[in-house]
């Protein structure tokens, strides 16, 4: 086969395009990855997800050391240093990225740098070469979207920007309140900056539920993160060393303002017009159950098309692409039961519906809730605030969805969405044997709860 023909191209190499690529080596076709950047993992490894985990990470630790007391340990004088805890983020970076250039090396993916657009006769153009393959995968991800009155620069961030600086900031405003700018305040105002949070909505967190908003906010003011809802910043204005902005009748000035209030589809020369390769209402690219879009052999997947903009579901929608393609049977996601994960702290982890979701679908809706301090865990690990809650139906005891705010939440949720996946309610989760003591016996208590027979509260 010569260099310029594959069974299966994909453009982009994030957790979506790069999951994709190895599936389809896989199946026995001969794959190419086709990344911009010269280094390959996407947006997620190398400025978002992975770079705010480590962030993240290093402000876990130093709150377990400010609570140390609590366990009968003194640390004195601790400190920051953030140019350590920079290379360390870029040490992480680099580990997992060229993890993914190992990935690709060993299932003989080849790998092709330079901006990618589709041709009208269905090849892909790049590098003042084109290439074709009767299976093409687009997977390029999304970008960041100023507010109102506001462009990207040194003193706006977006999220890559808030992540990715080399010193800690006397001060940062983040504009945004859902999971990207609740953990870009959750991670600096615990490492020493002063910060600001905002959101025009009237919760931090809007698209979680009711109640773990509530226990969130109260972890944000724990941390002296100064929240504004219900709020527009407006008239910004940046200078050489800081940025200037109001919200409402109140004036502030910070050393950053970072803006996690959306994202787009990154489509911009991507030649989609010129495939004839049709958008939905929304902007975005049109596919139907497999990820197919109007043009034949080409697929689109993660925040390309429909759906929550997450790194997993990028990934599986690649694999439901390539084994279309390959002529095995597949199923479309159900985009309500992948699980969400937040890391700010507390953490948030959670699916399906929330209560206020579920009860204007009409469902007999049940809920069963349970905070952490109800088993043995949570007040051997300093957690009593944290909570667990679920959203169920009466009829058939079905699992609409699982909340849970505080520590190790974003694992404990996978159980819920495992018990949901195999066809399991909330009464069959009550009556699984949990290990003693652990944080995941809450969740058995929370499903006790719902099934009307709590044990522990």
């Amino acid at each position: 086969m010569a260099d310029s023909a594959f069974d299966c191209i994909v453009i982009g190499s994030g957790p979506g395009g790069y999951v994709t690529a190895i599936r389809a080596a896989q199946l026995g076709m001969a794959a190419a990855v086709i990344e911009r950047e010269e280094v390959v993992g996407g947006r997620c490894l190398n400025n978002a997800c992975i770079p705010a985990k480590a962030v993240l990470r290093s402000a876990d630790v130093l709150s377990e050391i400010d609570h140390a007391q609590d366990f009968g340990i003194t640390v004195p004088e601790r400190s920051v240093d953030f140019p350590a805890v920079a290379a360390r983020r870029s040490k992480v970076i680099e580990t997992l990225t060229g993890g993914v250039a190992g990935l690709f090396k060993k299932h003989k993916v080849k790998v092709t740098h330079g901006a990618a657009a589709l041709t009208a006769d269905g090849k892909v153009a790049v590098n003042d070469e084109q290439l074709e393959a009767p299976t093409i995968v687009l997977a390029t991800g999304s970008v960041a979207l100023p507010i109102p009155g506001t462009e990207f620069g040194e003193r706006v961030l977006d999220t890559a920007g808030a992540w990715l600086l080399g010193a800690l900031p006397e001060s940062i405003a983040v504009v945004g309140a859902g999971a990207s700018g609740t953990e870009i305040a959750s991670a600096y105002a615990r490492l020493g900056s002063r910060v600001l949070l905002f959101d025009a909505l009237d919760r931090v967190l809007p698209t979680e539920d009711a109640d773990i908003s509530r226990i969130a906010a109260r972890g944000f003011k724990q941390q002296q993160i100064e929240t504004h809802t219900g709020t527009l910043v407006t008239n910004v204005k940046p200078s050489a060393n800081d940025v200037s902005f109001a919200h409402g009748d109140q004036e502030e000035t910070v050393a950053y303002l970072a803006i996690a209030a959306g994202r787009g589809p990154d489509i911009e020369g991507l030649g989609l017009k010129e495939a004839g390769i049709e958008l939905d209402e929304q902007g975005l690219i049109a596919v139907d159950g497999a990820q197919k879009t109007s043009r034949d052999g080409v697929y689109a997947i993660g925040d390309l098309v429909h759906g929550p903009a997450l790194a997993h579901k990028a990934s599986d929608e690649g694999i439901i692409a390539v084994e279309d393609a390959a002529g095995m049977e597949t199923h479309g996601l159900a985009y309500e039961d992948i699980p969400r994960a937040t890391f700010c702290q507390p953490n948030v982890g959670s699916f399906g519906l929330t209560e206020e979701q579920a009860k204007a679908a009409g469902h007999d809706v049940v809920v069963g809730k349970v905070p952490y301090g109800a088993v043995g865990a949570g007040t051997v690990y300093g957690d009593r605030n944290g909570m667990i809650k679920l959203v169920g139906e009466t009829k058939y005891g079905e699992l609409l969805g699982g909340h849970i705010v505080g520590t190790r939440a974003v694992e404990l949720v996978a159980e819920l969405v495992t018990a949901r996946a195999l066809e399991g309610g909330f009464a069959e989760v009550a009556r699984i044997v949990h290990g003693h003591p652990t944080l995941s016996e809450a969740v058995m208590e929370a499903a006790r709860a719902t099934d009307g027979w709590l044990i522990h509260g």
